[in-house]
């Protein structure tokens, strides 16, 4: 019986992944769930799958929790410190979807524990491949990608030599104003934003599509994970969501993956791996879907792929401050203290202020490094979001 540990269970990814877990539950024992403020689905969850113990990342919610749980034998705990706990609980298989750099304490410390990392948490890699790839190594872990696009890349490299690699091609969707003319996405609101053509995701990683601030980030963390030049690594527009992604190699081959879009199969690809199990995926009619149809990724409406190319050239800890200043100017568009198109003016000049800042950017990639460089791209971010309300 595998011991599993899932990490934002209640989001997207979790629901999912434990969807997966509940059509062969005598094979896995729940270990810990985690969570933040859905505490009622948390804990059905948790009492559904006999889990040792569920925690909340919120610590006004842990009496809430306790009443939900009381008399089920399960333990209740909450806040950040649960967290890295609950990661230090011995696993054989650990998903990690928290969302945001909150998920890379956890990440680092279940791979300490020597686990199988399933990694859905794309800013770990962002703000700390190095660190994230050498604490697997020194401990005999395992780091799999969960990101539909770099799942897709990672199957496209089983048996095959990386040095013959020419280029990776991500694919995005495009988003909710993948249509939309240039000059109305100034009075785009949250609430349009959250609404993606294609997948169904969380409120913040669906603004993250509409930015493609999320395929920004994938970029920065396809270099960090293949250890692949920036260089090689493209993003086109793929509307209808089939193909993840591509794997060109020096004789002019191209390795597509392509599947319907539906997370279970890059989270059981994970569960499985190295082997293949029947998933409960679509399979696809190729007559019945017609065409597949690609775009360029304009810089121009999407500037956030040109800030990534930035960071990636800058290195060092530059993905740590452009992951941090993203989240608070998310933050800010989320609360409509600015608007849809702000958000990237605020990570480019977050970047800039902080790299004047001499050794803050060419620091050494340590936990305590990343968290400073973290919290000083948010006190940045902050500022310029209240200079832009004047």
């Amino acid at each position: 019986m595998r011991r599993i540990t899932i990490f934002g269970a209640t989001g997207s990814i979790g629901q999912n992944t434990l969807d997966l877990i509940a059509r062969d539950s005598e094979a896995y024992q729940v270990v810990a769930l985690t969570g933040d403020q859905n505490i009622a689905q948390l804990a059905r969850d948790a009492i559904q799958h006999r889990a040792e113990i569920a925690i909340t990342a919120d610590v006004h919610r842990l009496d809430d929790l306790r009443t939900a749980l009381s008399g089920t034998g399960i333990k209740a705990a909450a806040g950040p410190h649960a967290l890295v706990e609950a990661a230090s609980r011995p696993a054989d298989w650990v998903m990690s979807s928290i969302v945001g750099s909150a998920g890379l304490t956890p990440g680092l410390r279940a791979l300490e524990q020597g686990a199988r990392l399933a990694l859905a948490n794309k800013e770990s890699m962002v703000c700390a491949g190095p660190l994230m790839l050498s604490t697997a190594k020194a401990h005999g872990a395992q780091i799999l990608p969960v990101d539909s696009e770099h799942s897709a890349v990672f199957q496209a490299l089983i048996g095959e030599d990386i040095s013959a690699v020419e280029r990776v091609i991500i694919t995005a969707s495009g988003g909710a104003f993948r249509d939309w003319p240039l000059e109305d996405l100034a009075n785009a609101t949250p609430e349009q934003a959250a609404q993606h053509p294609n997948w169904d995701m969380g409120q913040r990683i669906t603004i993250d599509s509409a930015t493609m601030f999320n395929k920004a980030l994938e970029l920065i963390e396809t270099k960090e994970f293949f250890e692949i030049h920036p260089s090689k690594i493209e993003a086109v527009v793929h509307p209808e969501s089939m193909i993840h992604a591509l794997v060109g190699f020096n004789d002019g081959a191209l390795m597509a993956h392509v599947g319907p879009p539906d997370m279970r199969h890059a989270i059981g690809f994970a569960l499985h791996y190295p082997h293949r199990k029947p998933l409960p995926v679509e399979r696809l009619d190729l007559v019945a879907l017609g065409q597949l149809t690609f775009r360029a990724a304009d810089e121009t409406r999407w500037p956030a792929l040109r800030l990534a190319r930035e960071v990636m050239a800058q290195g060092g800890l530059s993905g740590a401050v452009f992951n941090a200043a993203k989240e608070r100017a998310l933050d800010g568009f989320i609360a409509k203290r600015i608007g849809f198109q702000q958000i990237a003016v605020v990570v480019e000049e977050v970047l800039s202020r902080v790299l004047a800042q001499p050794g803050h950017i060419d620091a050494d990639i340590t936990l305590d490094n990343v968290m400073n460089a973290d919290h000083l791209a948010r006190v940045r971010a902050d500022e310029i979001i209240n200079e832009i309300e004047g």
